[in-house]
């Protein structure tokens, strides 16, 4: 299969990125030159966006060497890797769950809000030929370019890629070189009232008294919606402790110690578990019985590891490194399916009349009545 398959899609390049240049432009309405250029490198950073989101992974191409020696479990051209922060990050699970996710989704649409919320103020100062003081002009005296690096930002913790981080801080510059420029002319509109107004009002970050309103009034909006999602998807384990599957783990539990011992016996125990569906096809009694000491003294050695993986945890506990409810149960569950099998290889070792042969130290002891 095409490892690039999960992109190519550029039908969603264009769809996303007319999508949201005209939610933008209908806000904006640039009219002069100064006004299209700001537009336009917003525009050019959404389509940047959306071709490595939809279309070709730059980002990840370029630096899948370094990805796959770092994490080679995962699978860096699946669309869901390309949430890099949350796939090196995060806490495991659907990223789009995440906490970069859920927190660019504030950052996106509240900068959206902001925009459509200037635009109405500006537009009606405009129409009434005074200053746009009320609204977030009353906060900041450039809401809109906050608005537009607040929706830039939020893309970055979503979706990073190479050529958006190095176009983000140069479109920051540029924002703060046209709102020097939207200055000088509005003191030559408005002379001493805007001197007044630039005085009491900062220029991009609202003073620490409104900060602390707005944030108020964000986490209500954004609380309920962000609670629903933390209760309703099951999987919130920090990566270090994502669940290992059956073919060798999670993506960032393989990068430690514990991950991978518990990896390896996992695959270990998979294999003995067919092998051990072939012994019923052994009919003849010396071959089963090799096969039976063969397993049991793999069995004795994957104990011995188990053991050690259990003062170790037990360690990590006294040291208050806490070990997760997930990966206690991965242990368990690897102990429980070593002794199903010591058990079904005792029985049917015995049903063949071969518990003879069995080395006695992994045999149970009866009791003495």
């Amino acid at each position: 299969m095409n490892e690039f398959s999960a992109y190519g899609l550029w039908s969603l390049v264009a769809i996303n990125s007319l999508v949201f240049i005209v939610f933008a432009f209908s806000f904006t309405r640039p009219k002069s030159p100064r006004d299209w250029r700001s537009f336009g490198a917003f525009s050019a950073f959404l389509v940047a966006l959306f071709t490595e989101m939809y279309g070709f992974p730059l980002t990840i191409y370029l630096f899948s060497g370094w990805l796959s020696a770092r994490f080679p479990q995962v699978d860096w051209f699946a669309h869901d890797s390309g949430h890099l922060l949350e796939m090196l990050f995060g806490w495991g699970g659907d990223p789009h769950a995440g906490p970069f996710h859920l927190l660019s989704a504030v950052f996106i649409f509240g900068g959206f809000i902001l925009l459509a919320w200037s635009w109405r103020v500006l537009y009606r100062a405009q129409r009434a030929r005074t200053m746009a003081m009320s609204g977030p002009y009353s906060l900041v005296r450039h809401p809109q370019y906050t608005a537009f690096i607040s929706i830039m930002f939020g893309f970055l913790l979503q979706w990073p890629t190479l050529l958006t981080l190095l176009m983000f801080p140069v479109l920051v510059y540029m924002y703060l070189r046209l709102a020097q420029r939207e200055e000088r002319d509005a003191f030559a509109d408005f002379g001493e009232e805007y001197r007044s107004y630039l005085d009491r009002t900062p220029a991009f970050l609202p003073r620490f008294r409104d900060t602390l309103r707005l944030t108020v009034v964000a986490c209500f909006i954004f609380a309920v919606p962000v609670a629903i999602v933390y209760l309703v998807v099951p999987d919130r384990n920090t990566t270090a402790d994502r669940e290992l599957s059956e073919t060798g783990g999670g993506r960032a539990g393989e990068n430690t110690p514990m991950g991978k011992d518990m990896s390896i016996q996992r695959l270990q125990v998979g294999t003995l578990k067919k092998q051990m569906q072939d012994l019923g096809s052994a009919t003849d009694p010396a071959l089963r019985r090799d096969l039976i000491q063969a397993h049991f003294s793999e069995l004795r050695r994957i104990n011995a590891t188990l053991h050690e993986m259990n003062r170790k945890m037990i360690e990590e506990v006294d040291k208050g490194r806490i070990v997760s409810e997930t990966g206690l149960k991965q242990r368990l569950q690897l102990d429980a399916d070593v002794m199903n099998m010591q058990l079904e290889m005792l029985e049917g070792a015995t049903n063949a009349g071969d518990a003879s042969g069995v080395d006695s130290s992994i045999k149970p002891k009866s009791k003495q009545g």
